[in-house]
């Protein structure tokens, strides 16, 4: 998305100036806890990378409310107002102006019209739930993967539903930033031992904020399974010692899909859906942001230029023609991704298909026989004999299984079959087909798509590869001689 932010007066470099230090997000580390042995460490970042060839920017660290905050102050730069429910007086009686941002908002009823789209958002004003009316001709249903637009409108979605349940932890522990920040720098902390299994994404380590991620199954395990309490003590077992500032903020349940919407606008182009509201995956690979991104930046200028008369509402049609393929691609790859995210646990004995196989058994079976306490007794106890396997008595070279398992890792980092964090290829490579017709000023966009002679995969190496067709030019860097 740095390529969309550059165009906006400077963010792409606010982005640059905010985000942490390259050297402390680079890494993918894979260990027995935070502070426990390493099983294996991913390097994401070569010296070409900071040349800028492929791209006048490069990938970036940063989080999405910080984001929100940014693109907030941008807004404001351009005369819009911000308007909260709590500090305007009369809010549900006020008329909507052009430039407003409402904040603390929800839509709860859409209906369209042959002249316009109502909506009603409802909103809290002093401790009370209050409706408003407003009208438009266009509606864009941003507002994420459980889009409460695209359910109104009866949009449905197509794909995998349901590949993992999982609880996101959101904390702060600056002694945990601190020690990372000169013992281990990394972005993400793939944990596993005997006690407890997750993943941690650092952040910001000079803030100590972090978001672990950990493996969730229902109805055997509730959300009560994880209070603050339970989750402070989770976060010592995947850290390896007690971390006496740590603070947690959220706790939150999620469902992966990797699904994409059966069509991106309806009401005869007055509805549409972008970014996860259209399409959502799984996060492997940091996809789903910046592809909604690209929605927007794909669809901005489209709009802007029906509002002002200067093309048909049909160039509306090209938003899905171009946006629909990429959401169906950037899904598949976030589930290859997802994959090959699985292969380090299935490498140590603990694939995460035979996990769920195992939940999904117990449910059937066990689910109407046994009462809910025996259940969360049997899931636990199978799942901690899975654990076992981690064991330091197992897991090292002396043991011919481990020493297997070990060879199997090495392997999998050698061979660069883990999760990766660049994709230059699927970030920059995607064009749209283009006809044109007799007369060469009308053309017409049939469909988007990667070309797979982008990317070529050389060991652990994934090349990008420019070439260039009719359209906008990549990147290039030019020297000029006197």
């Amino acid at each position: 998305y740095a390529l969309v932010f550059r165009k906006l007066d400077g963010l792409a470099e606010e982005i640059e100036r905010s985000q942490p230090p390259v050297d402390l997000w680079r890494k993918f580390i894979y260990c027995t806890s935070v502070t426990g042995p390493i099983l294996g460490s991913v390097d994401h970042m070569q010296p070409q990378d900071f040349e800028k060839v492929v791209s006048p920017v490069s990938v970036a660290h940063f989080s999405q409310y910080k984001l929100n905050k940014l693109l907030l102050k941008q807004l404001e730069k351009l005369n819009f107002k911000i308007c909260t429910s709590e500090g305007t007086e009369g809010l549900h009686n006020h008329l909507l102006q052009g430039r407003e941002i409402l904040m603390g908002h929800e839509c709860v009823s859409v209906s369209a019209t042959d002249q316009c789209i109502n909506v009603i958002a409802s909103f809290l004003k002093e401790g009370k739930c209050t409706e408003r009316n407003i009208q438009c001709n266009i509606l864009i249903g941003t507002d994420g993967a459980g889009s409460t637009v695209r359910k109104l409108v009866g949009i449905d979605l197509v794909g995998e539903k349901d590949l993992q349940k999982l609880v996101s932890v959101h904390f702060l522990s600056k002694d945990l930033g601190d020690y990372l920040l000169n013992e281990r720098p990394g972005m993400l902390f793939f944990i596993f031992n005997t006690e407890a299994i997750g993943v941690l994404v650092a952040h910001d380590l000079k803030e100590g904020e972090f978001i672990l991620q950990v493996p969730f199954y229902p109805p055997q395990q509730n959300l009560e399974d994880f209070s603050p309490e339970i989750c402070e003590k989770l976060i010592f077992k995947l850290v390896g010692w007690e971390l006496s500032d740590i603070d947690v903020i959220d706790i939150k349940p999620w469902v992966m899909h990797a699904e994409v919407a059966e069509k991106f606008l309806c009401c005869y182009n007055q509805i549409i859906l972008a970014g996860d509201a259209c399409h959502r995956f799984p996060p492997a690979g940091g996809f789903g942001m910046n592809t909604g991104v690209q929605d927007a930046h794909n669809l901005a200028w489209k709009i802007a230029s029906v509002l002002k008369d200067i093309a048909p509402a049909s160039i509306l049609n090209t938003y899905e023609t171009e946006r629909k393929p990429i959401a169906e691609f950037n899904t598949a790859l976030s589930v290859q991704n997802f994959r090959a995210a699985m292969e380090v646990p299935s490498a140590l004995g603990l694939d995460p298909t035979i996990a769920n196989s195992v939940h999904q058994l117990i449910n059937r079976v066990a689910g109407s026989v046994l009462p809910s306490v025996l259940q969360k007794a049997l899931l636990e106890g199978i799942f901690k004999v899975g654990r076992a396997q981690l064991s330091e008595s197992l897991l090292n070279e002396s043991n011919p299984l481990g020493s297997s398992r070990l060879a199997k890792l090495r392997h999998i980092f050698e061979e660069g079959k883990s999760l990766q964090l660049q994709f230059p290829a699927e970030d920059l490579g995607f064009r749209c087909h283009v006809h044109f017709h007799n007369n060469l000023s009308a053309l017409h966009v049939t469909a988007s798509s990667i070309s797979n002679s982008f990317l070529h995969q050389s060991n652990s190496e994934k090349i990008y590869f420019r070439y260039h067709k009719l359209g906008s030019f990549g990147h290039q860097l030019i020297l000029v001689s006197p």
